[in-house]
């Protein structure tokens, strides 16, 4: 929104400069995004009068001409110009002016000089060279009541400002200079002098019959007939001045007019050459395979989806995108005689995206989109008269006003206690009414607050905090004093028996894994693939088809992963990601943090492809597997000691994966990619997956104190024959169960499997497991009967619980 701040001095003038303007518009949410001068920098330009000329002695194409600048004597200044004449008021920039910098960046100097042997003590000016317009044909041509000897920066008021305003969408009272005197009057308590709108005397009885057959398109219509009018009457200087510092350009007086009072009063309006116009028009809905070509060359089509404006005879023409852009058929041009007036109400919802759709923009899409004042459209209408005629003369009709579908404006309730808690400044009832009259709220007081009204031009007032936001506004933002917190600010020690998840990424980025982050929302298919989901969370607004469910595992993800990676030649990949996974669970209640029904607990989950190690000369290239894997798992959780039992999971291979569990609780999965999967995702190898959960993961021993054994520990080995069904893991428990529960095996610190063998020796179903014993005693050294008594125990444990065997 730009505008000039002259034009908003004549409806609201404080008592401050344009700087102070400028800085109380920004903080009351108004952006000033630039002020800048109308006229660069000149000096000693004054409105001067041509009294004679001749032709230059020894020039065909230059004059010699007699100026009177306002001084006594008259000036002889050489001029070029075609359009120089005697008696025209025109800019002189006398001897010792500087004129504003040229191509060179130099400010111009005007000096008295010869012009082929004539005298010059002066430079009558151009609009170029002032700086003022691109435009080149020839001298300023002042009015004749142009003082002569004026500064020509007091006379065209080259002194002002244009403020270029960034309004926030919400803020559509403003798109006018009307609505941002509105907010000065509000913020500074000046006297606030609205535009007249007085009606004109209606001297014809013809209406233009207007049927409006879209009521959720059009609220409200309204319009006139005025013929006679002559559109070739010039714009009025000041009238071409405001919409040229508004960033407009004038074009016809009939243009001209409508455009300056959107500009002055936000209600944009259309003027259709009535003498085009075939009976009646009717406000609807396009239909398909209509067209029409618009004002700025375009032909369009429209379809249900479009507002138009149209003719009822036996052959509609289409007018005017409703709210938009008019139309060329109707358009009128200097010939035109006769003119129908239109301004209307249009739904913002029937107006929002439809310039869009057809690739452009205009001022008027810009304004109903966000919304109008539907109150005030006879009012703008009379405005519009009152300069048509004044300046383009001619006959009125009357106003015909149909309002068929206005939107009801509900009281919204605002509590002083929750005004005072949000704001975070005590503020009276009298403060709040106060705020309110100058913002021109209607209002009724109430015990514990006001019941306020929004007005028909304020579409943002329609919940509480927006009441809320207009009192803080007018307070002044820089009126609310800084406090400090009022809870107290302390450094809070982490639990000895908790690590962050921090400290967790750089210990699984030491083990040669690289973190990557992806979307939380996913396709369908891996749901269903990689955990047998078919009722996933479904997002309500996907970005994109194919990424329309929350997903309930981070495998997945990762295989994306290494599939992109694979595609781009990286052959050895090994990356993890730490992000919650979102799960149903009806027990979850809606708090600070959770949501109603859903869980999301936050997991860590790697893949491992490719070789074991980068390629060497110390080792042999082979392929990362299971066991790889596995112990870099048991390295995160190190020194706590992790079982890993068989698990039948959707996304992992049938025999090459495990489940994880820590002291008692399972904690993650593991194991190589399903075949299927394998094949479905097209990977020459399978990678090695797993996930764990990171509450687990963060969870750590407090260090305890352990006496530093002074004798020497003893290593047996124990070789078992076992049937070829039972899982390591099962002897081992038996083990570590009789480690807690007989005395006799007190001494036995560890127990590892060093071998494992089936074949040759063996029957078919039989497979030999060989484990070291490590015992010690921190008391003394151990007695070969204590030794023997606890390997005694171990095999006993086995022989019972997993039939096994010694082998001998």
């Amino acid at each position: 929104m730009q505008f000039s701040e002259n034009w908003l001095r004549t409806m609201v003038n404080p008592s401050m400069g344009s700087d102070a303007l400028a800085h109380l518009l920004t903080m009351s949410g108004l952006e000033v995004e630039d002020t800048e001068t109308v006229a660069p920098p000149f000096s000693h330009v004054v409105v001067a009068q041509v009294v004679s000329l001749e032709k230059h002695p020894n020039a065909d194409r230059l004059n010699v001409c007699k100026v009177d600048v306002g001084t006594g004597e008259l000036l002889t200044i050489v001029c070029g110009a075609p359009n120089v004449r005697a008696g025209m008021k025109v800019a002189c920039a006398k001897a010792g002016a500087m004129l504003p910098p040229g191509a060179d960046g130099k400010p111009f100097e005007i000096k008295v000089g010869e012009l082929r042997g004539v005298e010059s003590q002066g430079m009558l000016c151009s609009a170029r060279e002032l700086k003022l317009s691109e435009e080149n044909s020839g001298l300023m041509d002042l009015p004749e009541d142009a003082p002569i000897g004026a500064s020509i920066r007091d006379f065209l008021d080259l002194d002002d400002l244009k403020f270029t305003i960034k309004l926030t969408p919400n803020k559509a009272d403003c798109l006018s200079v009307l609505g941002v005197a509105r907010e000065v009057s509000a913020l500074t308590g000046t006297a606030l002098h609205v535009p007249s709108a007085t009606a004109v005397p209606v001297t014809l009885t013809e209406i233009l019959p207007v049927k409006v057959s879209a009521p959720d398109l059009c609220g409200r219509f309204s319009g006139r007939v005025i013929r006679g009018v002559n559109a070739k009457a010039p714009t009025p200087d000041w009238m071409k001045q405001r919409l040229e510092r508004a960033g407009q350009r004038p074009i016809s007086a009939l243009v001209d007019i409508s455009n300056y009072v959107m500009l002055e009063l936000g209600q944009p309006s259309h003027v259709f050459d009535l003498d085009k116009l075939s009976g009646g028009i009717e406000v609807r809905w396009g239909k398909a395979g209509e067209s029409i070509k618009l004002l700025n060359g375009n032909t369009v089509n429209v379809d249900p989806w479009i507002g138009v404006i149209s003719t009822t005879g036996e052959a509609p023409i289409l007018e005017s995108l409703a709210g938009i852009m008019g139309g060329d058929a109707t358009s009128v041009t200097l010939d035109t005689q006769n003119i129908y007036l239109e301004a209307a109400f249009w739904w913002p919802s029937a107006i929002q995206g439809r310039a869009r759709r057809f690739n452009f923009s205009t001022d008027a899409a810009h304004r109903f989109e966000r919304g109008v004042d539907f109150a005030s459209t006879v009012a703008h209408i009379e405005r519009i008269t009152g300069l048509i005629v004044t300046i383009c003369g001619g006959s009125v009709g009357p106003v015909d006003d149909q309002i068929i579908n206005l939107p009801t404006r509900p009281p919204v309730k605002l509590r002083t206690a929750r005004a005072i808690k949000v704001i975070g400044v005590a503020l009276s009832d009298v403060q709040i009414a106060d705020i309110f009259q100058r913002l021109g709220l209607p209002f009724t007081q109430e015990p514990d607050g006001f019941l306020v009204t929004p007005p028909s031009y304020r579409f943002d007032i329609e919940i509480e905090e927006d009441l809320i936001e207009e009192v803080a506004r007018v307070y002044g933002f820089e009126n609310i004093p800084a406090l400090p917190p009022v809870a107290a600010s302390a450094m809070r020690i982490l639990p000895e028996n908790t690590r962050s998840l921090f400290k967790v990424r750089r210990q699984i980025a030491d083990l040669d894994y690289q973190e990557v982050l992806n979307y939380s929302f996913v396709e369908a298919a891996w749901e269903q693939d990689f955990a047998n989901n078919a009722n996933p969370i479904k997002v309500q607004n996907p970005i994109a088809s194919h990424m329309s469910v929350m997903r309930t595992n981070l495998i997945a993800s990762l295989v994306a992963n290494a599939r992109y990676n694979l595609n781009r030649k990286v052959s050895r990949i090994r990356i993890f990601e730490i992000a919650p996974v979102y799960l149903r669970d009806e027990t979850v209640l809606d708090g600070g943090l959770t949501v109603a029904g859903f869980n999301e607990p936050k997991k860590l989950a790697g893949l491992s492809y490719g070789s074991q190690a980068e390629e060497q000369w110390g080792q042999a290239t082979r392929q990362v597997d299971f066991f790889d894997v596995k112990a870099d798992i048991e390295a995160l959780f190190a020194p706590k000691t992790l079982r890993f039992s068989k698990v039948d999971h959707p996304a992992l291979h049938p025999g090459r994966s495990a489940q994880i569990e820590c002291d008692g609780k399972v904690v993650g999965v593991l194991g190589e990619l399903h075949p299927a999967l394998q094949q479905k995702y097209d990977l020459p190898l399978a990678p090695v997956v797993f996930e764990l959960d990171a509450v687990a993961l963060q969870a750590v021993g407090v260090p305890a104190y352990q006496e530093i054994p002074k004798f020497q520990a003893v290593t047996r080995d124990l070789a078992l024959l076992v049937n070829q069904t039972v899982a390591v893991q099962d002897v081992l428990d038996v083990f570590m169960q009789e480690r807690r529960l007989n005395p006799a095996c007190l001494c036995v610190q560890a127990i590892v499997l060093f071998d494992e063998y089936r074949g040759k020796g063996l029957q078919d179903n039989e497979k030999s497991l060989a484990f070291r014993c490590t015992l010690q005693d921190t008391q003394s050294t151990l007695q070969e009967e204590l030794i023997e008594a606890a390997m005694a125990a171990l095999l006993s444990a086995a022989q019972t619980r997993c039939d096994a065997k010694l082998r001998s």
